[in-house]
Formats: structure tokens, C-alpha cells, sequence
């Protein structure tokens, strides 16, 4: 057996990095959507056993936690084509892989975070709809405050991302 197979090419640690921060940019805005929205779906379908006729309502309050998912994945694909995985060169170095890491931190730590607190922003406001149906439109402002800071989070990892192509390292 050849031992020169077996030996680690150090030089490829940058990809590592990078491919690193997308994934983790997927996975944890993936886990907090995931556990937002279960929050929020039992809430949801304890008022429609009461009263079926707010299911869309309560639906769309569901919904707001799955978007850091979303912002996560979309993340997770631009980093992707910008690191060369999804076609192009992926010869990263090591200084550029943990740029793309750092860039993708704030949307896979807002994400998951965000993602908790907007369901339980959610599930108080499913509270409210099935106590004052007519208040809909004032219940979505409390979990949508909570959606800013994503939104702000997937802002600044994207501007980090598409801009680590222009460094010279």
C-alpha cells in the first residue's frame, strides 16, 4: 500500500472551512425552524380543535419561524457557488475557508436563535387569535419584530460572502 495516500493534503483544509460554514448555516437554521415550527404547529392545532374556522390564521403564524431555514439554505447555496462546490474551482485557501466560516456564523447562530424566540412570540400570538380572532393583524407584529434580526443576519452574511471573492489572500 502506498503511504502517500494516506496522508492528509493540508492544502485543502480551506474548502474544509468553507464547506463548514454552509452547512452549518443550513443545519442550524434548519434546527431552529424545525423546532420553531413544531412549537408553534401544536399551539396551532389546539385553537383549530376549538374553533376550525381560524386554521389560516394560525397557519401563517406557524410559518414565521420556518423562514431562518430558508435564509440558512440560501446561505448555505451561496457559499456553495462561491467556494466552487457547485461548479468553478473550489481551491480555497486556508485564510479564504475560514472567511466564508466567519461569514456564515451570523445567519446559522442568528438563525437558530431567532428561529426560538419568533415561535414563542408565534405561539402567544396563536394565544391571541383564539381569544380576539379580530386582532389578527396586530398579533403578527410580535413575531415579525423577531424576523428583523434574521433578516439582518442573512444581510451581513451575505455581504460578507460575496465580498470575500475580492480579497486578495
Amino acid at each position: 500500500m502506498d503511504i502517500s495516500a494516506l496522508v492528509f493534503d493540508w492544502g485543502q483544509l480551506g474548502i474544509v472551512f468553507a464547506l463548514l460554514g454552509a452547512v452549518l448555516a443550513a443545519l442550524m437554521g434548519g434546527i431552529g425552524s424545525a423546532i420553531g415550527v413544531g412549537m408553534t404547529g401544536q399551539a396551532a392545532a389546539g385553537v383549530v380543535t376549538e374553533d376550525p374556522s381560524q386554521f389560516g390564521k394560525v397557519l401563517i403564524l406557524q410559518l414565521l419561524p420556518g423562514t431562518q431555514g430558508i435564509y440558512g439554505l440560501l446561505i448555505g447555496f451561496v457559499t456553495l457557488t462561491q467556494i466552487g462546490i457547485l461548479g468553478g474551482s473550489s481551491d480555497i485557501s486556508l485564510a479564504k475557508g475560514l472567511l466564508y466560516l466567519a461569514a456564515c456564523l451570523p445567519m446559522a447562530i442568528v438563525g437558530m436563535v431567532s428561529a426560538k424566540w419568533q415561535a414563542k412570540a408565534a405561539v402567544s400570538s396563536i394565544s391571541l387569535v383564539a381569544k380576539r380572532p379580530d386582532q389578527f393583524g396586530k398579533s403578527m407584529i410580535f413575531p415579525a419584530m423577531v424576523e428583523t434580526y434574521a433578516v439582518l443576519a442573512l444581510l451581513i452574511s451575505i455581504l460578507a460572502i460575496t465580498s470575500i471573492g475580492t480579497i486578495p489572500v
